[in-house]
């Protein structure tokens, strides 16, 4: 059976890690279900050299972030579950206060409210109080809060890299291995290295 994931980019600045999920699960025979905010186009225009049309070609459905009716506003619609990369805060907001806005925050509640796996990329820093409670309702009602914070273990060499690796620990939430970065292959093992190196 394909696995059916729902993806979502928000207006926040990090489109490109939604970006290139999307271009990890395309050959994968994963079938995406996108939804693209209008805040997230015009990010998608300002950061990226992608247009509009190419992120569209790269989704298997897409979605108007304001058509409630959709499939996935269902929780009879099945699907694995779903990823907003990058995650506002107005959108961790509207979930963690089950607002249903948009369809964006409705599929992201009826994820949760199935029991379903939904990650989030959260894009802010620093955070005050209120942001930090948001992601705790966030935990306790069973979402992933995965801020896209770097590790440097693998040498990244290019931005490609450093996005790889937050992409491909939102990818292990749903146990697909994309070979995206290179794991933690132990300290005495890294020691080795470093010594066959100098």
């Amino acid at each position: 059976m394909v696995k059916k994931i729902v993806i979502a980019i928000s207006g926040a600045s990090g489109a490109l890690y939604g970006i290139r999920i999307l271009e990890v699960l395309k050959p994968l025979n994963i079938e995406t279900h996108v939804i693209i905010s209008p805040s997230a186009f015009k990010t998608i225009e300002y950061e990226t050299d992608y247009s509009k049309e190419d992120v569209v070609a790269l989704s298997t459905h897409i979605y108007d972030s304001q058509d409630i009716g959709a499939t996935i506003s269902s929780g009879s619609f099945m699907v694995e579950g779903m990823i907003i990369a990058p995650c506002s805060i107005k959108s961790m907001s509207s979930i963690a206060n089950s607002l249903n806005d948009n369809l964006l925050t409705r599929a992201a509640d009826v994820t949760l409210k199935e029991r379903r796996k939904l990650v989030l990329l959260l894009r802010e820093t620093p955070l005050h109080l209120g942001h930090i409670n948001l992601m705790k309702n966030i935990t306790e009602m069973g979402g992933v809060v995965l801020p896209p914070v770097p590790s440097f273990y693998h040498k990244p060499k290019s931005i490609d890299d450093i996005v790889n690796q937050s992409v491909g620990k939102a990818l292990d939430q749903f146990g697909i291995e994309a070979n995206l970065f290179e794991r933690w292959p132990g300290l005495q093992k890294r020691e080795e290295e470093i010594l066959h190196d100098s």
